[in-house]
């Protein structure tokens, strides 16, 4: 029995505000739906953050709904929990719960086991730090369910873990249920297969399926996992996604001319236009001098950004700490607002709407909660 574990689909987002990035998220999406039919999985499970904002365009959910919709139409059967980005604090209905009542897709994130054949699947939609005390009781209960099941057991989270990534963390392994045999993971946005002596298979996080604004610019491959259970091991197989092209690049400001003349190289073996990064370092150059020599680049990428340091900037190590920005982020939201509640609206529906320029989008979502606010306090 084989099956495909997604996660971080992100679909909606609209990188840098351009129509191109978001074709881009839908085609590495719709790429793991094409290689799990043709590779006839027998279930797929999605394990959260499927939409960028809880709010998502209705191209998104139409992408979702198609995807579900040919799954169906081969016979697969597909599983979901929510990931943050998929709740919003503020309206009742998380937008997935529509594909399972629809029966196009089985929601799993409220912690009670589903059935398919022989294999026991439940999850637990993304728990917040301050949320983790009610669940170590969940987490007994599923594990003792677990234990008396003799198939494959799998546990969906939307969860970091210490041992995996230490600013992303809500939990360590040795706070999750013992008796499962794969731990299908979503919220890191890099790949990873760890083994826990505690735990009953291996913890694997598939990573997103695109390059998204928090993990910046950076050379990467992205992907999702099929799994074989067909013995009692869990064996998962990293499947690679074709996607744009990205890269980073430090040029010594001494070396302009012959680091402009590699990286336009580079790029020329590229089917796709990349996303490009260039930091220049150096004291003795001018701006004018450095724009004219990238604007050599520009036309060639789908999108180029460059910056000029005196030298290595250390505050740039944050940008592989999204997770810990993002919690402290939160932190300074409560402070202002004085109220978890807005605060999650703010930085968890809002701030992502506006930093994909979805203005629109943002308004209505402004004014649908003001006018549920009104009928509260009726």
């Amino acid at each position: 029995m084989l099956f495909s574990h997604i996660s971080d689909t992100h679909l909606g987002l609209q990188q840098y505000g351009l129509e191109e990035r978001e074709q881009d998220v839908y085609d590495s999406f719709n790429q793991t739906i094409n290689i799990s039919i043709k590779d006839h999985v027998d279930f797929v499970i999605f394990a959260g953050d499927i939409f960028h904002t809880p709010n998502p365009s209705g191209t998104a959910i139409l992408q979702m709904a198609n995807a579900l919709k040919r799954l169906k139409e081969n016979s697969i059967d597909s599983f979901f929990i929510l990931g943050e980005h998929d709740i919003s604090r503020m309206r009742a209905t998380p937008v997935p719960y529509v594909y399972h009542n629809l029966q196009f897709s089985k929601y799993v994130g409220n912690g009670k086991p589903v059935y398919h054949k022989d294999v026991m699947i439940a999850g637990f939609d993304k728990i917040r730090k301050n949320e983790l005390q009610p669940f170590e009781e969940k987490f007994r209960e599923i594990d003792i369910l677990a234990k008396q099941h003799n198939g494959h057991k799998i546990l969906v989270l939307h969860q970091g873990i210490t041992e995996v990534n230490q600013f992303a963390a809500e939990l360590n392994s040795s706070d999750l249920p013992k008796n499962f045999t794969y731990y299908a993971m979503g919220h890191l946005h890099d790949k990873s297969v760890k083994q826990f002596d505690q735990l009953g298979g291996p913890l694997a996080y598939p990573g997103s399926t695109e390059m998204t604004t928090s993990e910046g610019i950076k050379e990467t491959e992205k992907g999702f996992f099929e799994v074989d259970i067909s013995s009692q091991e869990a064996k998962p197989n990293w499947i690679k996604l074709d996607t744009r092209p990205q890269f980073s690049t430090k040029i010594e400001s001494e070396d302009l001319d012959a680091s402009i003349s590699a990286i336009l190289e580079k790029i020329s073996a590229f089917d796709k236009k990349p996303i490009v990064e260039i930091k220049i370092i150096g004291k003795d150059i001018e701006r004018d001098v450095v724009q004219t020599k990238i604007s050599q680049i520009i036309p060639k990428t789908l999108y180029c950004s460059w910056k000029m340091l005196q030298s290595e900037d250390a505050s740039l190590v944050l940008l592989n700490r999204p997770a810990l920005i993002d919690e402290e982020l939160f932190k300074l939201a409560v402070n202002a607002l004085k109220s978890e509640k807005l605060a999650n609206f703010a930085v968890n529906d809002l701030l992502p709407l506006f930093t994909s320029d979805q203005l629109d989008q943002a308004t209505q979502l402004v004014i649908e909660n003001f006018e549920q606010f009104k009928r509260d306090k009726k």
